[in-house]
């Protein structure tokens, strides 16, 4: 396979007619980070092999194997390269489209929402639905996860209230609670859910709480404050509360939504 030949006069001018801050969802930041550390990765490896030709490969000319192991160690170097400061090249990308630098770590705790939803008043849309009293033992359950849940709603901007009440409904309190369809731990992650979010370690109540409720904060984002559509989000999916334009007609989601917004009205009734 014949080199690539690399040459790179203005890395910038490729970049100057896209507009600043295009990119702005939390969701599409991530997948930003992720293709740009990818790209400059890819323009490393590049670099390397080019630099290399120069010296008869870094194994000789003569090694058995030595192309497919030079490409390996070239692609390597090039992503632990990039997984640092790297050359930059990602960094630029990033903040030419967010306005932002690129994170560190694209993990659950570099990554936050502003707490918007904060201005969401939420008594207006529970008033006509009836409390629920939770059973004693899954009070005492969420006691103990009473700090995780103030941070967790601090963090992204949710009624703490709303948050143990979700907890309540998705697993009453229990952190090893897994479901028929493996939804895991106090808020009831699956794996697909949890990456996206970038929750390392579902089973730990920290991870989770902070998880679950960055995922709540982005329906109530998404729905505009809308509560009910926030919550079928949570049970059913968003793709189906989009796809039948409110509640989906599944017993299994309104019975959720009620079951929440009666724990919530307990809680808002009760502090």
């Amino acid at each position: 396979m014949n080199g690539i030949e690399l040459k790179i006069s203005n890395p910038q001018k490729h970049f100057t007619e896209v507009s600043v801050n295009s990119v702005k969802t939390e969701a599409e930041k991530k997948k930003l980070a992720e293709a740009s550390k990818q790209f400059e990765s890819l323009l490393t490896s590049m670099m390397l092999k080019s630099m290399s030709q120069t010296t008869e490969g870094m194994f000789g000319s003569e090694g058995y194997g030595g192309d497919s192991f030079e490409s390996i160690f070239q692609f390597e170097i090039a992503n632990k390269m990039a997984e640092g400061k790297g050359l930059g090249i990602a960094n630029m990308i990033y903040k030419k489209l967010t306005g932002e630098d690129l994170p560190n770590d694209l993990s659950l705790r570099e990554i936050r929402i502003r707490p918007t939803s904060q201005r969401f008043n939420f008594k207006d849309q529970i008033s006509d639905m009836n409390a629920i009293a939770p059973s004693n033992e899954s009070i005492n359950r969420i006691r103990r996860f009473e700090s995780i849940i103030e941070d967790a709603a601090n963090r992204f901007g949710v009624n703490k209230n709303l948050i143990k009440s979700v907890i309540l409904a998705e697993s009453a309190g229990k952190e090893d609670a897994l479901s028929s369809a493996n939804a895991k731990g106090l808020m009831q992650i699956i794996d697909s859910t949890a990456e996206y979010l970038g929750v390392r370690n579902v089973w730990n109540p920290k991870e989770n709480i902070l998880g679950g409720t960055k995922y709540l904060a982005e329906l109530l984002q998404k729905y505009n404050g809308n509560l009910k559509l926030a919550l079928a989000g949570y049970n059913a999916g968003p793709g189906n509360v989009d796809k039948y334009n409110g509640i989906p007609p599944f017993s299994e989601t309104r019975a959720y939504v009620s079951r929440v917004i009666g724990y919530l009205n307990h809680f808002e009734r009760n502090l």
